[in-house]
């Protein structure tokens, strides 16, 4: 007799990673996940629904979600069959880019507020259910800056850090009861709001910003940032994939990149644990060597630089 089908609770599905898990995880072949897929906004469920296909209504359904909302998160939950949510897929985010002296704290607050606060809630939330069937696993989409600075991304890739440390402490106690948790760290994922969000802080005012910085933001972090995202950024469907297979693990591992082209960019802190030899390389690279960094992002791009970041 075939298990029955595991619910999967992901947050953040109107677009990008989201969406393409969604899509995925309904689809499977093996009708091993019944799949709800939230969002904070319903009037963006148009593209998911029609992605969905013939799977919406059988393996997937679309709720409503905000994160950062008790009230949400628990009507959400009892909209759920039984109450019980196996998958938890933290996914929703939202990014914040530019010089640190024209970023008010209420956006930075807003950052932590949906990219920590938000994924602690449900974890909140389901995790009594998971710890009473001793059964249970948590996914959070974390990023290669929850293990590594990057410069104008002070607030966002602190928010992954906290992510980071957060799950990783949770996990040494959730094993006692059967939880596992899976830190997703992708790079560069190009969708339309990064896009837009780029072209956005290109054009924008940094209010006591001085005019040094703001020429560093537009003409050094910004050219980098489109050449990285060109070079060794990856779709939402690859990433989806990865955690897919993670999802389907036996023994979900603790952490997992999502991307080899950008192994070499995170080498350094592994090869020296105190960061100077990071910090002062992407210095260099960014601020000095620039026909340099967009050579090697090129040699990423093409495959002249092979790493793996997990056997195979």
């Amino acid at each position: 007799m075939a298990d029955a089908p595991r619910t999967v609770l992901i947050s953040g599905c109107s677009s990008g990673i989201g969406l393409e898990l969604a899509v995925q995880l309904a689809h499977d072949h093996r009708h091993r996940y019944q799949v709800v897929a939230t969002m904070r906004d319903l009037g963006k469920k148009g593209t998911l629904e029609a992605a969905a296909g013939e799977a919406l209504g059988q393996t997937l359904t679309v709720a409503q979600l905000d994160v950062c909302s008790d009230e949400s998160v628990a009507q959400c939950l009892s909209g759920i069959q039984g109450g019980e949510v196996d998958v938890l897929v933290n996914n929703a985010g939202v990014g914040l880019v530019g010089p640190l002296e024209g970023l008010s704290l209420a956006a930075m607050q807003n950052v932590f507020d949906t990219n920590f606060f938000g994924a602690v809630r449900l974890v909140r939330a389901v995790l009594p259910g998971m710890k009473r069937r001793r059964k249970g696993h948590i996914v959070v989409v974390s990023s290669v800056m929850g293990l590594q600075g990057v410069v104008f991304n002070e607030a966002y890739a602190a928010s992954k850090f906290a992510l980071e440390g957060f799950f990783e402490s949770l996990a040494v106690q959730l094993l006692q009861f059967n939880i596992f948790i899976t830190l997703v760290e992708p790079g560069p994922v190009v969708t339309n709001f990064e896009g837009k969000l780029l072209e956005q802080v290109s054009t924008a005012e940094f209010p006591d910003t001085d005019s040094d910085t703001l020429h560093y933001f537009r003409d050094c972090y910004l050219p980098a940032s489109r050449e990285l995202f060109h070079s060794v950024g990856q779709s939402p469907q690859d990433v989806a994939q990865v955690i897919v297979k993670v999802i389907s693990s036996t023994r979900p591992p603790l952490r997992r990149q999502t991307n080899a082209r950008y192994t070499p960019l995170i080498a350094l802190k592994t090869v020296d644990p105190s960061g100077s030899l990071y910090v002062r390389t992407t210095h260099c690279l960014l601020f000095r060597w620039t026909r340099l960094l967009n050579l090697g992002l090129r040699c990423l791009a093409c495959g002249c630089l092979r790493f793996r970041i997990w056997p195979r």
